[in-house]
């Protein structure tokens, strides 16, 4: 039996994709988890103090709003709780096949048809198509330390966080500066004996101000929903303001990082911590952090900040580069994930026996992010080049699912047996995204994990969310081969296209 469309993850793409489809009368699709519940990310990021670093309102969808967010910034449980409630309300939960790993697909040209592998003495599945929701921050990852597995003690990565040990009254180190990292240094030094955090770079970190929300405005978002889709647009724009002063070094460039220096002046008095958490990079060329509590917690008695780049793990501590061995009883790697820029998560076969991790060896590439060529009917959410530098994911994410439902549906409603990216317009497209990033601060010569080692950039996107979404907007079968059945459904044979709306 082959089922319409599959789709590989349950977090925040997966049942976004799966709720847009549908509201298009598309009934007939499974969710593939590997895990035992829905939330990816947010299922996974446990850690103490985790939460999103956009508000609320606009870290969500406009298709399926929540008028109780308790704060402007969600913490992990709350958006947790926002994913589950999209399951239960849209009767997704039947459709989740819990502990599926996937573990290869196969495309059959005869048949038009994807062959899903998975993990374990699982029986293969067969879909039509394909979109893969699984999301670049699916794997966490330990960074390649020398001595990594000499060390005796309790380790703990930020994404698989260890809720049983106490750190009442321990010594602890914390190896990453990032994003996680000033969410849960804070949290440490309030219950540890003490807590080293050790910096490569430091970042631009912006006040953050997380103000709760009263019962009379929830009151007033539930019963006025305009109420709700007007804050939402304020944040929009608010953030999509930003992009003049992160995504390209302008003058707007020096308000941001002027902004954050007088946070650091305001928060760290010693001269000499100042320095060494002064960055000497462009704002928004490594992502920028949002805190307001990060800053006080290194100022602690019991927090010290150590610059020295580590030399390697030993079986009592951390040894940095100038000899000295800082003996702790945990290690805490906030260092993030293991972001696939190259490569793929499993292998992927498409036309004429083609695998899409050779293709990708370099870096990642795409048409507009969510289709490559020679593999008909796969989609991809957050796809190459598809992260915002300055505003919500979901925005993007969320014109990428009505593209790719509004592809699956045209396909579906028309009978054809697949479409293909032309290589032509996929190419286009590549030259013009690589073109435009030269001018960001992403390409401006600090090390991100943004870029592959040679300094390719398939992470994000250079422009604004409108830009984007504009790009996204229609489904220009002009861009596409479209494959249909012979009238003996053995083969296929291409037809002429033409632009249609994607929604």
């Amino acid at each position: 039996m082959t089922i319409s469309v599959a789709i590989i993850g349950a977090g925040f793409a997966g049942i976004g994709s799966a709720i847009r489809l549908q509201d298009k009368g598309i009934d007939d699709f499974v969710i593939l988890e590997r895990d035992t519940r829905v939330g990816g990310t947010w299922r996974d990021n446990t850690y103490p103090g985790a939460a999103c670093d956009i508000p609320s309102r606009l870290y969500s969808y406009s298709f399926a709003p929540n008028p109780d967010w308790s704060h402007t910034y969600s913490r992990s449980d709350e958006i947790l709780a926002y994913i589950d409630d999209m399951v239960d309300s849209s009767n997704l939960r039947s459709r989740i096949r819990f502990e599926h790993t996937v573990n290869g697909l196969q495309y059959d040209a005869a048949t038009g048809e994807w062959t899903i592998g998975f993990a374990g003495d699982r029986a293969p599945l067969r879909a039509r198509h394909v979109i893969m929701a699984s999301g670049p921050l699916a794997n966490a990852s330990f960074p390649d330390l020398r001595g990594i597995d000499d060390y005796a003690g309790q380790k703990i990565h930020s994404a698989r966080w260890d809720h049983d040990y106490d750190f009442t009254g321990k010594k602890v180190g914390v190896i990453g500066t990032g994003a996680s990292a000033v969410q849960i240094v804070p949290e440490l030094v309030r219950e540890a004996a003490s807590v080293k955090v050790f910096q490569r770079t430091p970042g631009w970190v912006l006040p953050r101000v997380n103000t709760e929300t009263g019962g009379i405005a929830k009151r007033v978002y539930r019963s006025v929903p305009g109420a709700q889709q007007l804050a939402r647009e304020l944040w929009f724009w608010g953030h999509e303001s930003v992009a003049l002063g992160v995504v390209w070094k302008t003058p707007l460039t020096r308000v941001v990082e002027t902004v954050s220096m007088l946070h650091l002046r305001a928060q760290v008095k010693d001269p000499w911590l100042r320095r060494q958490l002064t960055p000497a990079y462009a704002a928004g060329c490594k992502r920028l952090l949002m805190s307001s509590d990060y800053y006080p917690a290194l100022e602690r008695d019991n927090c010290k900040l150590v610059t020295w780049p580590i030399a390697r793990l030993a079986r009592q501590g951390i040894r940095t580069v100038e000899g000295v061995e800082h003996q702790v009883d945990c290690i805490v790697f906030a260092t993030g994930f293991d972001v696939s820029k190259a490569g793929t998560p499993f292998p992927i076969t498409g036309l004429d026996g083609r695998v899409l991790a050779d293709a990708w060896s370099r870096g990642a590439y795409a048409y507009r992010s969510v289709a490559v060529s020679g593999y008909p009917n796969l989609y991809f959410t957050f796809g190459p080049n598809s992260g915002p530098g300055h505003n919500s994911a979901l925005v993007y994410m969320e014109a990428q699912i009505d593209f790719i439902t509004g592809a699956i549906s045209q396909t579906l409603s028309q009978g054809w047996k697949a479409l293909d990216v032309r290589t032509d317009a996929q190419d286009r497209h590549n030259r013009d995204i690589q073109r435009r990033l030269t001018a960001t601060t992403w390409n401006s010569g600090c090390q991100s994990w943004y870029l592959t080692e040679d300094g390719f950039n398939a992470t994000m996107y250079p422009g604004f969310a409108t830009q984007y979404l504009r790009e996204l907007r229609r489904l220009d079968l002009r861009d596409f081969r479209i494959l249909v059945h012979d009238h003996a459904g053995r083969s296929a044979r291409e037809h002429a296209g033409q632009p249609v709306g994607a929604r």
